[in-house]
């Protein structure tokens, strides 16, 4: 509603008001022209910026984007027959515990170097990385896990933020948020976007410029 976007945005006005009074002086009082120079002339201009690159937003090529998230999805079920068949037994693969029963018990995959959590061992990718020669079935989960995340996290996510109002995804760039000072994007992460595998650079297909622009 108008009322609650107005004591939204007021107190956010308030807010930054009241920190800048706190802030400022605490900045001139360091001395160091360099930091006021930073402040002024770099991070200040730089917010109208990235507000602008905000509110113009990404588009996106949703039938792409749908496109190539059936031929995933065909990718997937084929790899859960495959694991499933290796495993001789039919399991929720995205569950840990079944997971674990099935590579440590059932199968009897072990290693010494083998993390161990409050629930038993680990199936974590990073401890089944060191398990991916001792048996077939590991590199077809770790296949699989990397397929169902670019899945839920991109395939399905972005169209879904994809703004109703303009068809672009929009979203924020963090100015003072990482410790070393470089941006990040969340709202969607547009940054994560996996470049080294050739389903990443498919998805970065997806992310297309209007008619006239490049």
């Amino acid at each position: 509603s108008v009322e609650d976007a107005c004591n939204y945005s007021g107190e956010d006005s308030d807010i930054t008001w009241r920190l800048h009074e706190v802030f400022l002086p605490r900045l001139q009082e360091t001395g160091q022209e360099k930091s006021l120079d930073l402040f002024f002339n770099i991070e200040m201009p730089l917010v109208k910026i990235l507000a602008k690159a905000e509110f113009w937003g990404v588009k996106i090529d949703n039938k792409f984007l749908d496109k190539l998230s059936g031929k995933v999805q065909i990718q997937i079920e084929s790899l859960e027959k495959k694991i499933i068949k290796l495993a001789g037994v039919d399991f929720n693969i995205k569950s840990t515990q079944q997971l674990a029963e099935v590579l440590y018990k059932k199968l009897g995959i072990w290693s010494e170097s083998s993390k161990k959590t409050k629930t038993g061992i680990s199936t974590a990718s990073e401890s089944l990385e060191k398990l991916k020669n001792d048996h077939p079935i590991i590199k077809l989960i770790l296949e699989y896990r990397g397929l169902t995340k670019l899945q839920s996290t991109y395939l399905e996510a972005l169209p879904r933020l994809v703004s109703k109002f303009d068809g672009r995804v929009h979203t924020s760039y963090n100015q003072t948020i990482t410790s070393t000072g470089r941006l990040s994007s969340s709202d969607p992460n547009l940054q994560n976007i996996p470049i080294r595998t050739e389903l990443g650079a498919e998805i970065r297909k997806a992310f297309i410029a209007p008619k006239g622009k490049k």
